[in-house]
């Protein structure tokens, strides 16, 4: 080969290099580094969408329904928390009422009460001789007879439609006399006995008059005046569940 030919090869050449591209070309397009930059930038971004979707997505929803379930968890429990106050609530009321139930029911009548309810009306009123002076009035006992033989459920309305059916009264006819003083006193006390007591009936007049002798049929009055009460006694008692249902049936029928 000649120098000729050696320039000739050395300018075809420079000719190659300034017809081939700086930058790789694709379906016409040169990818620069500002290109190149900007596809690795939509890459990055499709990635990160990508695992957003399919993992963080998932992880978020699990994180959430773990949140919910333990906040719906936490609710349960403090619901059972107040619900265990409340039952302890609940169990101290049922008490105070079974109390208050045992104190009413005290300050009724019974057949324990009943059977010893003479001997108190009777007590009472020699309870009220004891200041008596031996030649002064003394108050005394002088009838105290069942009306009935048994208790009668209570269903006329006498006490109100409330009590229907729900309690039952021993009624007792009973008679005293003594000074008005004393007569006030007795009734009172009775009155005040533990088991509930109604008097009802109450008539009082007065005594007949004391004769001088046997030969002066003239009354005079000797002392203090003496009048005569009369009265009944009407005793209250609860029904039981069974004597109760028995009421409502007789009622019914009447």
């Amino acid at each position: 080969m000649t120098l000729s030919d050696d320039l000739n090869f050395a300018e075809q050449a420079g000719e190659f290099d300034a017809q081939t591209p700086a930058y790789p070309v694709v379906f016409g397009i040169a990818f620069t580094p500002k290109i190149i930059g900007i596809l690795l930038g939509v890459i990055g971004l499709a990635g990160g969408g990508y695992i957003f979707l399919n993992l963080l997505m998932p992880a978020w929803e699990s994180y959430q329904q773990q949140q919910a379930k333990a906040s719906e968890l936490q609710g349960q429990i403090e619901q059972k928390k107040l619900n265990i106050k409340q039952i302890d609530k609940v169990k101290e009321e049922l008490a105070q009422a079974k109390q208050q139930k045992v104190q009413v029911l005290g300050l009724f009548a019974s057949e324990k009460t009943l059977d010893t309810l003479l001997l108190d009306v009777n007590r009472l009123v020699e309870s009220g001789n004891a200041q008596t002076p031996i030649n002064g009035v003394r108050a005394k006992l002088k009838k105290f007879v069942p009306v009935s033989q048994k208790p009668e459920p209570i269903i006329d309305g006498s006490l109100g439609k409330q009590v229907d059916g729900k309690l039952e009264r021993s009624s007792i006819s009973a008679e005293i006399t003594g000074t008005y003083e004393q007569t006030q006193s007795i009734v009172r006390n009775i009155e005040r006995l533990q088991p509930l007591l109604i008097v009802k009936d109450y008539q009082s007049t007065l005594a007949p008059l004391e004769v001088r002798s046997p030969l002066d049929k003239t009354p005079v009055k000797m002392g203090p005046t003496e009048i005569n009460t009369s009265f009944q006694l009407q005793a209250l008692m609860p029904l039981s569940p069974e004597e109760i249902a028995a009421a409502a049936k007789t009622a019914a029928k009447k």
